[in-house]
């Protein structure tokens, strides 16, 4: 019940395909490469997520509940990272904070930080990333001190929060990329259905807790809320997080989203 993707296929080969296909190469039981949690290539769907370093490549299995069949770049620093977060060598870290390159819309440029944690709505824990540029975003094309980055967001169809007891609405076409257990990317939708691109790519995988991988397993969907530059800050612990995002809602510096695991 393996899902070979044409990407993956490009990559091993057509005959080390076809094994996998046949079974005689498939993994049987695995741990999921994105949940983390027991799966069997014999009794559910299984994706094929091959990683490509600058030297070396991996070959991994997931749920295709969680991602599908895909290849997924990473540099080979975090390729050896990833192979000990698969093969039980490492226990990970719990890091919270990772700067990426995000394009705002088609054109712009920005960097952003973001942070993963867990938000409390309804007695029900939320596994919630938080996106906060490092300076005020431009309209691109346009010059001068003003900060468009949460009018450019609603125009993506994100929404302003002015209660965060309230789970974000769903936000068609984007999703969160997360492989080997690490956050790679949040994705939104191409120009005129070329499908997914990278709206947010980390310049290293995040690290997310085992608590927060548990929660999204639990509700197949991620809330991303963000915020302009100065909003929010770095806050060590989840509840100096969630009093930063309400300070953020009441000041109508907030906007949020929820969206699925990449392939859900």
């Amino acid at each position: 019940m393996l899902d070979v993707s044409d990407d993956v296929r490009a990559e091993i080969g057509d005959e080390e395909a076809d094994l996998l296909l046949a079974g005689d190469n498939a993994p049987g039981s695995y741990d999921c490469t994105s949940c983390r949690t027991p799966g069997n290539s014999e009794r559910e769907r299984t994706s094929t997520v091959l990683f490509v370093g600058e030297e070396t490549a991996v070959l991994a299995f997931a749920h295709a509940t969680c991602i599908p069949s895909q290849v997924v770049t990473v540099s080979e620093e975090q390729l050896q990272g990833a192979v000990a977060s698969i093969t039980g060598d490492s226990p990970g870290t719990a890091a919270a904070t990772a700067d990426g390159t995000a394009p705002p819309v088609p054109g712009g440029q920005a960097v952003l930080g973001i942070t993963s944690g867990l938000v409390l709505i309804g007695g029900d824990l939320h596994p919630a990333l938080v996106v906060e540029p490092t300076a005020p975003i431009a309209r691109p094309g346009t010059t001068g001190p003003g900060d468009d980055f949460l009018p450019l967001l609603i125009e993506q169809g994100f929404i302003p929060v002015t209660n965060t007891a309230e789970v974000p609405s769903p936000l068609a076409g984007w999703s969160v990329l997360l492989a080997a257990g690490q956050l790679h990317a949040v994705l939104q939708p191409g120009s005129e259905g070329s499908g997914q691109v990278a709206w947010w790519q980390a310049h290293q995988a995040l690290s997310v807790t085992d608590g927060w991988r548990a929660a999204v397993n639990r509700t197949q969907r991620v809330l991303l809320y963000a915020a302009p530059v100065g909003s929010i800050g770095q806050q060590p612990r989840e509840d100096l997080l969630r009093d930063a995002l309400d300070k953020a809602a009441a000041a109508g510096k907030l906007v949020a989203a929820s969206m699925p695991l990449a392939g859900t």
